[in-house]
């Protein structure tokens, strides 16, 4: 199976991959399974204790994979680095499409307002829409992974089968636009321990949000969009979605009515929307 990373379009993994170190809750968990086998051994009659210990030491592992803007499990983008804040810069990602329906009418609504954005597409959507994907990027926005099929479960898979829907994706991201996808956001931004070490395989950053509408199943424009504006600072990603986008109570895709308040009021604060790719340094 063919390998990409983010340096090369052509798709091989550079040969000097960057080294994965184990995140310091991890590093922890790690010492404490020692600590708790170490007990048992010396304490035999201590061995539920332990079993106690190690158990709410996998809660919290799990609790923490649950939270999407969690660092504990990785680094994660949740905002744009420093520079981008110094120039009043915010990030619009938008993600689960392409979607044949909503992704042309988001795409006219950025070039009317002169606007770029981060297009999180799922690689299965992308190769029954080729056309409409690589138009994503021919309009100057930037495709980036978001898994192969987007399963539900993505969170519960072990390190070969997460490995296996990122690999695919951007093979199929890369294929369709030319470009290999630089960053890969988790399917609701769900994870587990073994996605950090395959994202830094294949030296792709994981990005989350700093702010989200839930528009996928809010209807309401209005609250959507007070809910991405709620504390809108400098250095925000904020999160929308063209896949699975819910309607009005007239049937329009909720985001369309989103993005226009979205943008006049970025105007009013004097932010400026740019791309992952322009805010974040090439490694």
């Amino acid at each position: 199976m063919t390998q990409f990373s983010t340096a090369d379009q052509s798709g091989q993994l550079p040969k000097s991959a960057q080294r994965w170190r184990m995140p310091l809750l991890l590093r922890i968990s790690a010492v404490l399974h020692a600590a708790m086998l170490l007990l048992t051994l010396v304490v035999p009659a201590a061995w539920g204790w332990a079993l106690v210990v190690l158990g709410l030491n996998h809660v919290l592992i799990t609790v923490t994979g649950l939270l999407p803007r969690s660092n504990w499990l990785g680094h994660n983008y949740i905002r744009l680095p420093p520079a981008s804040i110094a120039r009043r810069e915010i990030a619009l990602t938008i993600d689960d499409g392409p979607d044949p329906t909503v992704t042309p009418l988001v795409l006219d609504l950025l070039a009317q307002h002169n606007i770029k954005a981060t297009f999180f597409c799922i690689g299965a959507k992308a190769a029954l829409h080729p056309a409409l994907c690589r138009s994503i990027a021919e309009r100057g926005h930037f495709v980036e992974n978001h898994s192969q099929q987007h399963h539900h479960w993505f969170s519960l898979m072990g390190g070969a089968g997460m490995h296996r829907e990122i690999v695919d994706a951007q093979q199929t991201l890369a294929t369709i636009t030319g470009r290999a996808p630089r960053f890969f956001r988790a399917p609701a931004g769900l994870r587990n321990p073994f996605l950090d070490p395959v994202l830094t395989q294949l030296q792709l950053p994981l990005v989350a949000w700093s702010r989200r509408g839930y528009d996928t199943k809010t209807t309401n424009a209005a609250v959507v969009c007070q809910r991405l504006l709620k504390g809108l600072a400098p250095g925000a990603i904020l999160l929308v979605h063209d896949g699975n986008c819910a309607g009005t109570i007239y049937g329009t895709p909720v985001l369309l009515e989103v993005l226009p308040m979205l943008f006049s009021a970025a105007r009013k604060a004097d932010l400026h929307f740019v791309t992952l790719d322009h805010a974040i340094p090439h490694q």
